[in-house]
């Protein structure tokens, strides 16, 4: 049973949870120690006892430490893609892919832990001088979903070391094999004891613990809105910090003007891909009358390319679904699309492969309107609905008319439409010509309305919720 990792060192527990790959439900890829409260509250006390040294650490030191995090998961990709594909159910190319991109965002924020800088301004009294300098914020709570199970901790918990807080860290629990590796190569790393503690289990006991404990200075989050909610209430008595991103019902316009090819690309990339599970996928289609046919015929075309099967095959263009509870919720929406009138195009049922998994036929729905629940709740699945529009104006407001806003996406050959999209979009980010889905990790990340609450993740911007600004006047 593989342990957690509290206060430097590796802990084991009476229960354990198995670690089952989706491709193969008869494949226990490992057993994981399960935290209880009690464990969780030792690893916040480890976390709160390391956190002055921890803050007032040499920058050179945050720096090598990180480096040597980053350089560690990038040569072993292909191991840890693997183990990703295996756990998760993105394909081996993805899973690889993934994994690159923990290992630059922790080279990343290497480097960043030597950028950190302040500033010097005049006062408006003579004789005095006035510094801006950033601080730690001190234990960070940080609580990551399963899609994206190695890059969105390390998009979390690089900058939480980058700028000098230490952190609890408690991954979904459908993947742990993933968040033990990283802990293992955190551990590794230099880092002292306390710093980093990994805590796996349930979250209505880990989670809850963490949320519980005034000494957790802030939190950050993705997952659900139901439990981003939860988290914001918990947090507020305690006035702590809280990042939350809580996914996505993300369009992609299709103009007549665009260029056929790049649209069908553009749709099946950004909704099907990752088996559908990221929260920028593109789950509604928005699409003009004048194309409307030719577009919906492209992207079954393409979508008739593609093999459904095992993650670790390397003919597999899409992977299973994460687990049973998903694949039924994928179902559920496709039965109501159509109970409501929506036409099923394309694939929606199940796969049999040599091994057992939850394989799912990525599904096209057509003939759907904006006010279908397929077009309103988020579905998280390889799912996605067509809905026909009149011109780019009733595009427009179709796309906006969301709760979330997260990513949204326009294909055309008209600047004037592009620019315009780019202003008038109700999104954290905006993609034209390419795919809702797939984002650099050196720029803010994060949307809008019902998607994200707090300061954005990633890059630079990343030090807004990781530290905090202090003021300081020195008379001469």
């Amino acid at each position: 049973m593989k342990p957690l990792l509290i206060g430097g060192e590796w802990v084991t527990t009476s229960h354990g949870m198995k670690n089952v790959n989706p491709s193969d439900i008869g494949d226990v890829i490992d057993i994981y120690a399960q935290a209880g409260r009690a464990e969780t509250q030792t690893a916040i006390e480890a976390a709160s006892q390391a956190a002055t040294a921890w803050g007032m650490s040499n920058l050179q030191q945050r720096h090598d430490i990180l480096h040597r995090i980053g350089v560690e998961i990038l040569s072993r990709k292909e191991e840890l893609g693997a183990l990703l594909a295996r756990e998760e159910g993105k394909t081996l190319q993805e899973g690889i892919g993934e994994v690159m991109r923990a290992a630059q965002i922790f080279l990343y924020f290497a480097s960043e832990a030597l950028r950190q800088k302040g500033d010097v301004f005049a006062s408006t009294r003579s004789g005095i001088g006035i510094e801006i300098t950033r601080e730690p914020v001190g234990v960070v709570g940080i609580i990551a979903p399963w899609n994206f199970p190695i890059a969105i901790p390390a998009w979390k918990i690089a900058p939480a070391l980058c700028y000098g807080n230490t952190v609890v860290f408690k991954p979904a629990e459908l993947v742990p094999g993933c968040a033990w590796a990283l802990a293992d190569i955190l551990h590794r790393s230099g880092l002292p004891k306390g710093v980093f503690n990994l805590v796996i289990g349930p979250g209505s006991v880990v989670g809850q613990a963490i949320l519980d404990d005034p000494r957790v200075n802030a939190i950050s989050f993705t997952g659900s809105q139901s439990t981003g909610a939860r988290v914001a209430n918990a947090s507020v008595p305690f006035l702590r910090r809280i990042q939350l991103e809580m996914g996505g019902k993300n369009p992609l316009v299709v103009l007549d003007d665009a260029d056929l090819d790049v649209a069908v690309e553009c749709a099946v990339d950004g909704s099907f891909f990752s088996t559908g599970q990221r929260c920028t996928a593109s789950s509604r289609l928005i699409v003009t009358e004048g194309i409307h046919a030719r577009f919906v015929s492209g992207v079954v075309d393409r979508l008739a390319t593609l093999r459904v099967g095992h993650a670790l095959d390397k003919a597999t263009d899409i992977g299973p679904v994460v687990d049973a509870n998903q694949l039924s919720q994928d179902l559920d929406y496709i039965a109501i699309a159509r109970s409501q009138g929506g036409h099923l195009r394309f694939g929606g049922e199940l796969v049999r492969r040599e091994t057992e998994g939850h394989f799912l036929a990525p599904a096209l729905i057509v003939e759907t309107s904006p006010d279908m629940r397929i077009n309103r709740e988020e579905v998280f699945g390889p799912v996605a609905s067509v809905i026909r529009v009149k011109d780019y104006d009733a595009a427009l407001h179709v796309a906006n008319d969301t709760e979330f806003g997260l990513s949204a996406g326009i294909c055309t050959t008209s600047l004037k439409h592009a620019v315009d999209f780019k202003r008038k979009a109700q999104a954290g980010m905006v993609m034209v010509n390419v795919p809702t889905a797939g984002v650099d990790y050196h720029v803010p990340f994060g949307g809008r309305k019902a998607s994200s609450y707090g300061p954005r993740e990633q890059g630079t911007y990343a030090s807004e919720f990781f530290s905090v600004v202090k003021t300081s006047y020195t008379s001469a």
